[in-house]
């Protein structure tokens, strides 16, 4: 070959990568502004330009992106080791780690959560079937392989997992009326108690699962009747919140968020999330979002949507009590420009709901759970079980768009 046509390669294959940089960034930067038109050409452009050189060259035309693993642009480098995946996950993979700890966002997400169940209200509040059909069926579809194909496009390595911890039954009578402070509460004395001691608290949720007929609210002040917080052995009233209040008799079924807890120089962060027994009440009013056909089934359907939300925005209570201070932002994982998590957004846009409640068949043949679908990046809205795992979504994330003016809450389902 002689010079003039090697110098004609390198020149084509400087403009050739000139290209792809320039379309990564374009992506990123259109995906930052909320210009779907933008962002979209961006990923078309290097799409186009990945799947060309695969035809034209063959195995190993995608090893001229390597160089660009140690690019200055993040966008850059996600979008070009999400490509060598595949053919060089000796390489790629440590960049998409690299980037999911320390550059793609500044919030704490949870790749490999751990969970369990509260229930609260002492074991006679409970059917021995419910506790049992909630727990086997929700640590299953946390783990299902199809569903977790949707929820790994969040994280630039694409792998996570969930493991659940057996549960427990809160000892005390059912409380009417529940608030976001009597949560929060319960929380810390749990821990002071060191009923939580032994989970990783950077990685676990703790779900507190709310009997038949209490009441939810979002009111951050404690309520005048205390959730007892002592564990079941083995074998007072709240006054009904103001209309302006955010409660489970107006569409509320949960929430996540998390406190600081104390312990004196070191305050662990310890996350949570509460739901209420979706159902409709003796005298006809509604509490929570009932769906299915049974109440157990809306409870999991509720915590599969707080426990993929809390994974993937855990510090988003942190953005809340920050309100307009600019460094409110630092706390958010993945939210729309609106401040909706990902199972925000579905639940607003259904209509009906049982467009994205659902009951699906599990990966691994052993039956069914009912769920909640979340939002998809990769399907532009909602999306169920998937047989293969979703592109990463990239910087989704739109900066100063995830919680309220002036500390106010985010939506909750």
């Amino acid at each position: 070959m002689s010079d003039t046509s090697m110098s004609d390669q390198d020149d084509q294959l400087s403009l050739w990568i000139r290209d792809f940089r320039q379309a990564a960034i374009l992506r990123f930067n259109g995906e930052a502004l909320g210009l779907d038109q933008v962002r979209d050409a961006g990923m078309n452009r290097y799409t186009e330009l990945v799947h060309g050189r695969d035809a034209a060259v063959g195995p190993g035309a995608r090893d001229v992106l390597i160089p660009l693993l140690n690019d200055p642009d993040d966008s850059v480098r996600v979008i070009a080791a999400a490509y060598l995946l595949t053919g060089r996950p000796d390489i790629a993979l440590p960049v998409l780690k690299d980037l999911e700890e320390n550059c793609m966002t500044d919030a704490h997400t949870i790749a490999y959560l751990v969970f369990t169940n509260f229930y609260v209200g002492g074991a006679a509040a409970w059917k021995a079937s419910d506790i049992q059909n909630i727990d086997k069926a929700l640590a299953a579809a946390m783990s299902d392989v199809d569903l977790n194909n949707v929820m790994s496009q969040y994280y630039p390595s694409g792998k996570i997992t969930s493991a659940f911890r057996p549960s427990q039954t809160l000892t005390g009578s059912p409380p009417k009326v529940v608030s976001q402070g009597d949560v929060e509460n319960l929380v810390q004395q749990l821990f002071t108690a060191g009923t939580l001691k032994g989970f990783d608290f950077t990685s676990t949720v703790f779900n507190f699962l709310l009997p038949s007929e209490t009441i939810l609210n979002t009111d951050t002040s404690p309520t005048s009747g205390a959730i007892a917080a002592q564990p079941e052995k083995p074998a007072a009233v709240k006054q009904i919140p103001l209309e302006g209040e955010e409660d489970s008799t107006q569409g509320l079924g949960g929430y996540h968020g998390s406190i600081h807890a104390s312990k004196g120089a070191a305050d662990p962060i310890i996350y949570y999330a509460v739901g209420v027994y979706s159902e409709t009440l003796p005298d006809g009013t509604v509490n929570g979002i009932p769906v299915f056909d049974q109440s157990w089934k809306n409870v999991l359907a509720t915590f599969y949507h707080e426990l993929n939300e809390a994974r993937t925005d855990p510090d988003v209570e942190d953005a809340i009590r920050a309100g307009n201070d600019p460094s409110a932002t630092k706390f958010l994982g993945w939210t729309s420009k609106q401040g909706e998590e990902c199972g925000d957004f579905p639940v607003f846009e259904a209509s009906p709901l049982s467009q994205v409640f659902q009951e699906v068949k599990l990966t691994n043949g052993s039956g069914t759970a009912p769920v909640q679908f979340q939002y998809s990046d990769n399907a532009h809205g909602p999306e169920g079980p998937r047989s293969t795992p979703a592109p990463f979504a990239g910087q989704l994330r739109a900066k100063g768009a995830g919680h309220a003016p002036g500390g106010g809450k985010r939506k909750r389902a």
